[in-house]
């Protein structure tokens, strides 16, 4: 058995908690005050849409609250655990384990087949290149890619590159997910289908999932819908 299949999560069933975000950048000596004060919580098996219009700070929130970048103040708890006193080794390790992303541009490896896209994250994580072998050809198979695994992203359409990267941001059994306008380079057809198969995953593992979207009809089959506005969460 493996280190992680044996052991659970720290936290992993208390989901995220942002609490008094602040963030400001500066541009030509003018500070922008693109987060002030949000809070928010999405807790297990929750699908929250997050809305608001281009530069309203959705991605910046994202990147925050998926310890990519640090506020300037407030904390983030990611299962209970609050990150504003981790050191970058201990965010990192956090990241990894416990967080999955999925962007707008699915940022595969184009060097890489669509299985080894997902076996590399696996294998970052301290699995085996055999374990993570078997639990991306599954994910791949759950994502109807079974014949295609073999493929590098070019040979792949849109759709199905995006369902690659649902397979890799599962792929280390996140207990929280990020998706940043994941159908939002997709067409209609394509991106309602991407959206059933993300919706159908998540449920069955019970993530916390947080979606940056423009599509206000996929934000009213989440679970609720923030909206982000003039910094604060409406």
């Amino acid at each position: 058995m493996s280190e992680r299949a044996g052991r659970a999560k720290p936290g992993a069933a208390r989901g995220l908690r942002l609490e008094a975000i602040d963030k400001t950048f500066r541009q030509g000596g003018k500070a922008i005050e693109v987060l002030q004060g949000v809070s928010l919580e999405v807790r297990p098996g929750e699908l929250v849409a997050l809305v608001g219009p281009s530069g309203s700070g959705k991605s910046t929130l994202l990147h925050i609250a998926g310890l990519l970048e640090r506020p300037d103040a407030g904390e983030v708890v990611i299962g209970g655990q609050a990150a504003s006193a981790l050191d970058d080794n201990a965010r990192t390790g956090l990241r990894r384990n416990a967080i999955g992303f999925v962007y707008q541009y699915h940022h595969l490896l184009p060097e890489f087949s669509a299985l080894e896209n997902v076996i590399l994250p696996q294998m970052i994580a301290g699995l085996s290149k055999a374990e993570a072998r078997v639990r991306a050809e599954e994910l791949l198979g759950r994502v109807g890619l079974s014949e295609r695994v073999e493929h590098r992203p070019a040979r792949l359409s849109g759709g199905e590159q995006q369902r690659v990267a649902i397979a890799r941001g599962l792929a280390n059994a996140p207990a929280i997910l990020f998706a940043d306008e994941p159908t939002g380079n997709l067409d209609p057809h394509t991106a309602e289908s991407v959206f059933d198969l993300l919706v159908e995953m998540v449920r069955g593992a019970g993530l916390a999932v947080l979606i940056a979207t423009h599509n206000l009809d996929l934000a009213a089959r989440m679970d609720r819908t923030l909206r982000l506005e003039d910094g604060h969460i409406a």
